[in-house]
C-alpha cells in the first residue's frame, strides 16, 4: 500500500521508500527478461520510452493492465522530469457553477436538477459577477466559468458574464464554458459553434476548460450522457477553438463503465487532435464520484486507478505540457502521490465547486493560496505560481532555498 503522505525532494521518489531505486534499470530488466519463458511487456515499453518513441494503444492497455503501480509510477515519474521538470504549478482562481439547472441529465452526475426541482439554482448575471468580484479581491487570477445546459438561461446573460468580468478585470483570465456549453448556445442561437467562439472571444473569453469529454467513446456516451453532444462534436469544438486562438483544456472521467480501452482510445484521440493543433494547455483525469448518481451502485475508481491513469496520461500524452491531479477529486494527499506518477499542477485554490460536492466529493472546495504552497513544498518541489495561460507570476521555492519572484 502506498502512503499517502508525500514528503520526498525531487530527486527521490515518494517518502524515500526505495522502491524506484530497489528497481533494475531498464536495460537491466530488459536483460533479465530474455533469461524467462515469459516476456515482459512493461520491458518493452520502457524501452520504448528510453528510446524517446511514441507509445501504441497496445502500450496503454498494458501499461493499465500491468500489476506493477510502482514501476508504472516511476516511468511516469522518469517522463515528467524529462518533459517539465520539477516545478509543481498552481493558480489562484475561482469556480463559479452558474446553473445546475441541465437537459442532459447524465447518468453520472448527481449535479443537474430540471427546472422547479428541489435543490434547482440559477445565478444571475449580477450574482456571477459578485463573485468575481470576491474572486478579484482575493487575488484571483482566473476565472473558471461552467454550469448546466438550462434551456431557459438565454446566451446573451453568458455573454453578460464574460463581458461582465472583463471590463471588472481586463487583465483576468477567464476560462468558461465547456463544449457541450458552446454546442448549447449555438442551437439556441441557430448559429454554429464557431460563432459563439468568436462573440465569446470578443466578449474577453480566453480559454475553454476541458468538461463534457466525458469518455469519447460512443458507446460509453450512449449508456451514460446519451442527450450530450458526440465524441467527435467535443472534439471539433475544440479543435475550432484552438484555429480561433482559444486555449483549451481536456479531460476524462475514468472509473464508472468505460473499458481500459476506451480509456486508451480517449487519450489518443486527444494526442492526434493536440499533434494538428498544440492548443491543449493540460491534461486532467477526473475520478468519477458515485455519490449520489444514478450510477451510485458502481464503487468508483481506487485509489491504485487513480494513480495508474495519472501514470498512464503522462506517457501516453507525449504533446501534453501540463498533466493535472485535481484535489477536489482526489484528496490532497493522493494529490501529492501523484505529483510522483507524472503530474505537474495542482490546479487551484478553486473556492466553490459544486458539481463535485453535490456528487459526494468530500476533500473540500477551497484551499488558501499558503497551504497549496504548504503541499507543494511537502514533497520537495518548487511551487510556481501562474496564470491561466501558464504564464509564470511567482515562484517558490521549497524551505531552506532562497524564494524567487518572477
Amino acid at each position: 500500500m502506498i502512503p499517502l503522505a508525500v514528503v520526498a525532494s525531487s530527486q527521490v521518489c515518494p517518502l524515500r521508500l526505495g522502491w524506484a531505486a530497489a528497481l533494475p534499470s531498464p536495460r537491466a530488466r530488459l536483460r533479465f527478461m530474455s533469461t524467462e519463458a515469459s516476456p515482459d511487456p512493461l520491458a518493452a515499453i520502457e524501452a520504448k520510452v528510453e528510446r524517446g518513441e511514441r507509445l501504441t494503444a497496445a502500450d496503454g492497455i498494458a501499461l493499465f493492465e500491468s500489476p506493477q503501480l510502482l514501476r508504472v509510477g516511476r516511468l511516469a515519474d522518469q517522463v515528467r522530469r524529462g518533459k517539465a521538470g520539477d516545478d509543481v504549478y498552481f493558480v489562484v482562481n475561482r469556480h463559479i457553477n452558474y446553473t445546475n439547472v441541465c437537459r442532459n441529465r447524465c447518468r453520472f452526475c448527481a449535479f443537474s436538477r430540471d427546472e422547479g426541482e428541489p435543490g434547482a439554482y440559477t445565478l444571475t448575471v449580477e450574482e456571477v459577477l459578485a463573485k468575481a468580484g470576491e474572486a478579484l479581491a482575493e487575488g484571483a487570477t482566473e476565472i473558471h466559468i461552467v454550469g448546466g445546459e438550462n434551456p431557459r438561461l438565454p446566451y446573451a446573460d453568458m455573454r453578460a458574464m464574460v463581458a461582465g468580468i472583463r471590463r471588472m478585470a481586463p487583465d483576468v483570465h477567464i476560462k468558461a464554458f465547456t463544449a457541450s456549453e458552446i454546442a448549447c448556445f449555438a442551437e439556441k442561437e441557430g448559429v454554429t459553434p464557431e460563432a459563439i467562439l468568436r462573440d465569446l472571444k470578443e466578449a474577453g473569453l480566453d480559454s475553454l476548460p476541458g468538461g463534457g469529454a466525458e469518455i469519447l467513446s460512443q458507446r460509453v456516451r450512449a449508456a451514460v450522457c446519451p442527450a450530450k453532444i458526440s465524441g467527435e462534436e467535443w472534439l471539433a469544438i475544440h479543435e475550432t477553438a484552438h484555429r480561433l486562438g482559444l486555449r483549451t483544456n481536456a479531460t476524462m472521467l475514468y472509473g464508472h463503465v468505460e473499458t481500459v480501452a476506451e480509456r486508451v482510445d480517449h487519450l489518443l484521440r486527444l494526442r492526434e487532435l493536440q499533434d494538428r493543433t498544440g492548443g491543449f494547455q493540460a491534461f486532467i483525469p477526473l475520478a468519477f464520484q458515485p455519490g449520489r448518481s444514478a450510477l451510485s451502485h458502481l464503487p468508483g475508481p481506487t485509489g491504485v486507478d487513480d494513480l495508474k491513469t495519472l501514470a498512464v496520461a503522462r506517457l501516453l500524452l507525449d504533446n501534453f505540457p501540463a498533466i493535472k491531479t485535481y484535489w477536489v477529486m482526489t484528496g490532497i494527499k493522493l494529490a501529492q502521490t501523484a505529483l510522483f506518477f507524472g503530474a505537474n499542477d495542482m490546479d487551484g485554490t478553486v473556492v466553490e465547486e459544486v458539481i463535485s460536492l453535490l456528487s459526494g466529493a468530500d476533500y473540500g472546495q477551497a484551499m488558501p493560496k499558503a497551504e497549496l504552497i504548504r503541499v507543494i513544498h511537502d514533497v520537495g518541489r518548487p511551487a510556481v505560481e501562474r496564470d491561466g495561460a501558464y504564464r509564470v507570476l511567482r515562484r517558490y521555492e521549497p524551505p531552506g532555498d532562497k524564494e524567487a519572484e518572477v
